[in-house]
């Protein structure tokens, strides 16, 4: 069995719902008993998919891995806007969906495609004098927020069924495909929020068979399955092309 020190490498986690990136670090910490655990990269509790899990020597890569773009597949229902701009939140106005065409829809994806700059949502962990955005959301108070400077490198409509738009979307880091979903609704003059989310890309990785864990197998302390799931970090130098 190897020991606390001899594990660093790269674990890719297939996300359930329900939960937060932190709670999947901290069932790994409990399932290989190490500390040493952060992830790239936060998934929201509803969003499901990939979320990469950096062991012991592997926290050095943590920036490297979380600059690199995401790919993710999602639903926008429209009609309704929510406090979180997703399915979590309270719905603050309803609004009749208008006879959208192809083309207006495809529009609006237009819209926001390439470079841009995007609000970030009052609900997220960005801080602001110290104190992450969503603890200021849960006590009524909205703030200002900077605009960030964010990239679209391509987009996909796989399904147009109002009120619902399925899509597939590849974007830089700090994006909020949250917002991104309140934005279009924005643009179509009736609103949406994000309904369903799942990274299925971070930078070179993909969840292919025997080479990601699920969340079950790290609760149920299966160690030696999951480290033979891991990526050393030859693995991962090797796959970036380094």
């Amino acid at each position: 069995m190897k020991s606390d020190e001899l594990i660093s490498g790269v674990l890719l986690v297939d996300k359930g719902p329900d939960m937060t990136s932190h709670d999947v670090v901290a069932v790994a910490r409990r399932c290989l008993n190490m500390k040493k655990i952060g992830h790239c990269g936060t998934l929201d509790p509803m969003a499901t998919g990939m979320l990469i899990l950096v062991l012991g020597n592997g926290t050095r890569l943590s920036d490297l891995l979380m600059s690199e773009d995401k790919e993710y597949v999602g639903t926008m229902t429209l009609g309704a806007t929510t406090s979180t701009q997703d399915a979590e939140g309270e719905i603050l106005e309803q609004k009749p969906i208008p006879e959208l065409t192809m083309e207006q829809v495809t529009a609006a994806f237009n819209a926001f495609k390439g470079d841009f700059y995007q609000t970030p949502p009052m609900v997220s962990a960005i801080k602001i004098g110290g104190v992450p955005l969503y603890k200021l959301a849960r006590k009524g108070q909205e703030v200002v927020r900077e605009p960030r400077f964010v990239r679209v490198y391509d987009y996909e409509i796989t399904r147009f069924a109002p009120p619902q738009i399925d899509f597939r979307i590849v974007c830089s880091k700090g994006f909020y495909v949250r917002t991104y979903a309140h934005d279009i609704g924005q643009k179509l003059g009736c609103g949406a929020h994000l309904s369903a989310l799942r990274r299925t890309r971070s930078g070179h990785f993909k969840l292919l068979p025997g080479k990601h864990v699920t969340f079950d197998m790290l609760k149920e302390g299966k160690r030696d399955e999951v480290l033979a799931s891991m990526l050393s970090l030859y693995d991962v130098s090797k796959l970036r092309g380094a």
